[in-house]
């Protein structure tokens, strides 16, 4: 069964959170990633554009999930990442977690998410109200991934 995923249309969350349910779980962890209307002090974000290599960001992001039940007692995992064009207020990342006791479930999410964030190849354009557009973080996405040993 696949724990990352993208998806490039909006989704509706129950039935991924229903994937989480297991009589072992006293615990649901999870995080959304919106889309907001600034960012670095900066407002006017009309609309951002996330790309992805799918292929090597879908293995990535099993990995993660793969490292996340090694370090963390937890039953269930799973994460989905947008791509294509998303709206202010849009739902552009998701990591949902069961586990036995929260601890593990809010450990096992916060290290999902920051690792994705980090290592998946994602990338993200902002479009301001303007006329300008850019790619965000870039260069510390380059400069982590240097640190990162390469896939096998």
């Amino acid at each position: 069964m696949s724990h990352f995923g993208f998806k490039r249309e909006r989704f509706d969350l129950a039935p991924h959170q229903a994937l989480l349910a297991d009589p072992v779980a006293g615990a649901y962890a999870s995080f959304e990633g919106w889309v907001r209307n600034h960012n670095d002090g900066r407002a006017g974000v009309l609309y951002l554009e996330y790309e992805g290599y799918e292929q090597l960001g879908v293995k990535e992001g099993e990995r993660i999930i793969a490292e996340a039940f090694a370090r963390f007692d937890i039953t269930k995992a799973h994460c989905i990442h947008r791509l294509g064009k998303l709206e202010i207020g849009e739902l552009a990342v998701w990591v949902g977690v069961s586990a036995a006791h929260r601890d593990a479930a809010f450990a096992a999410c916060r290290y999902i998410i920051d690792e994705v964030k980090h290592r998946v190849p994602i990338w993200k354009k902002e479009h301001y109200a303007d006329g300008d557009s850019g790619w965000v973080n870039c260069e510390a996405c380059a400069a982590h991934a240097a640190d990162t040993p390469p896939l096998k």
